[in-house]
């Protein structure tokens, strides 16, 4: 990479993203190189990269460009790619509005787990219409050191095993990834959220997100989390009529979770850009070797 690349570095309640705008799909982001530039100590640093295309110009979104115009391209902070990240969408849609693409109100976003609505209101948040949940039938179980729990297999365009517990401190430092069982359940790897109460309709959490180890929040494991927690409450508003919302407290803030009759789960929380500027091509061509 001889060109300088442009860069910004946004936060969804303080899980961060490094944010490269590349509309024509013309920077050619390896995962070495989205590992380098995530990395917190010789890099950028973020628990993931928000490449910016637009959506006629990226085979893996071309067929979805007539309902959304811009595709995330969504990579974790180890390279690896990921069907969907819901705080990273909304610091995706913070974006679109700073650059001047969109304004206040509604758009659609292209992602690896589908097209996603968002509405960019006047006071700052942003909702995410974040999909249907599945609930994958089974038994799981994840384990940290000598304690086990049972957790709530539930997917939100990616995988997550959510499980109650008593303390969070018992998730212990979450380097590593938990383990899990059966191993079937999650063929690629899971999103392990560990949740306490706080009150009604409040619970808090902390997550594991598989290619990035501990982070601050994850929105698709916080829409998960209101679910499971749900679920367990006796609530299922498909069959009530009534939507549900938790509030869901995250080690970097607090996020609104709304899961409708239909299904549509809605998340709403804050989207901050800190910084912009350009990637030193000469460091990133030593950097990966």
């Amino acid at each position: 990479m001889s060109t300088p690349i442009a860069f910004l570095k946004g936060h969804g309640t303080e899980n961060d993203f490094v944010i490269v705008p590349d509309p024509e799909n013309a920077v050619a982001l390896t995962p070495a190189a989205v590992a380098v530039l995530c990395d917190r100590r010789a890099g950028i640093g973020g628990d993931g990269l928000l490449h910016v295309v637009r959506s006629a110009a990226h085979p893996e979104a071309a067929h979805l460009a007539a309902e959304a115009e811009w595709f995330m391209d969504y990579r974790n902070g180890d390279g690896s790619v990921a069907e969907m990240c819901g705080n990273g969408v909304r610091v995706f849609a913070r974006y679109l509005q700073r650059a001047g693409h969109v304004g206040e109100g509604d758009l659609a976003i292209a992602t690896r787990g589908g097209v996603k609505t968002v509405h960019l209101a006047k006071n700052g948040d942003v909702t995410v219409g974040m999909g249907r949940a599945e609930l994958p039938e089974g038994d799981v179980t994840v384990r940290v050191g000598e304690r086990g729990w049972p957790a709530r297999n539930v997917n939100m365009g990616n995988p997550h095993a959510v499980a109650f517990v008593q303390d969070l401190a018992h998730a212990g430092d979450l380097r590593t990834a938990p383990q899990y069982a059966p191993e079937a359940a999650y063929p690629d790897g899971v999103n392990v959220e560990f949740v306490v109460d706080r009150g009604p309709g409040h619970v808090a959490l902390r997550v594991h997100e598989r290619g990035s180890g501990e982070t601050r929040s994850c929105g698709t494991g916080a829409c998960a989390v209101a679910v499971a927690a749900a679920r367990r409450d006796g609530a299922d508003p498909a069959v009530t009529g009534t939507p549900v919302t938790y509030t869901v407290d995250v080690p970097g803030g607090t996020l609104v979770i709304t899961e409708r009759p239909d299904g549509e789960i809605e998340m709403t929380g804050p989207a901050v850009i800190v910084a912009e500027g350009v990637i030193d091509a000469e460091w990133l061509s030593a950097a990966l070797g």
